[in-house]
């Protein structure tokens, strides 16, 4: 088992986990969904003598990446920021903040890494594989280290749950063939990180979310 090293925040007006995943040997790490105040991440990072290279967005829902400014001004150089091209329009339009009256709202530095599916992430001695998985949004996709056996699934799947489908650019077959070939293709024991609500695993989502026939 890899030495992942990761803390967890929840953050925001919606309560959106964000992840700061590290490589705690070589000092580096990545903020996953930096939802909001930034510089509460940075901090965290700067605790532990960890420097930030990266920010990966698992989609361009503004509660994904709304302290994506407050990392990038807390980091020198300002790390770079990830995002799958399908998500890029919604990206233009603030992840959709105004849908929800936030007109105040500032999305950071634009994504310069397009993901792409069966991309791999480097991270210090760390992989991550990159899986599409559209359904929520166009450009959804979920960030798998098998190493240390976590997928951080964004808005795909929760303890529960599923990804809404009600928004702009949402399908339902889609989220639930991601859910199939991009999640539940995955050994039991790997831990599920979501965007919302508690970790868990894919063995007790195979067994028990009800969205899934459980």
């Amino acid at each position: 088992m890899t030495s992942l090293a990761v803390v967890s925040f929840v953050l925001g007006p919606v309560q959106t986990n964000a992840f700061l995943v590290a490589d705690p040997i070589g000092r580096v790490a990545a903020v996953i969904d930096p939802a909001w105040d930034g510089a509460a991440i940075v901090g965290e990072a700067d605790l532990r003598g960890w420097r930030i290279t990266d920010v990966w967005l698992t989609h361009a829902h503004f509660d994904h990446f709304g302290g994506v400014a407050g990392v990038c001004d807390g980091v020198n150089p300002p790390p770079r920021v990830a995002l799958h091209p399908l998500d890029q329009p919604l990206w233009r339009v603030n992840g959709g903040a105004a849908w929800f009256g936030m007109q105040d709202f500032d999305p950071g530095p634009e994504p310069t890494i397009d993901l792409a599916a069966g991309m791999t992430l480097n991270l210090g001695s760390l992989r991550f594989e990159v899986r599409h998985a559209p359904g929520h949004t166009p450009g959804h996709v979920v960030f798998y280290c098998a190493e240390a056996s976590q997928l951080f699934c964004g808005d795909v799947i929760f303890d529960g749950g599923v990804g809404r489908t009600d928004l702009p650019g949402g399908d339902w077959d889609e989220l639930m063939a991601s859910i199939h070939a991009q999640v539940l293709s995955l050994p039991d024991d790997v831990t599920l990180q979501p965007g919302h609500g508690p970790s868990t695993t894919v063995g007790i989502q195979r067994r028990t979310n009800p969205f899934l026939g459980g």
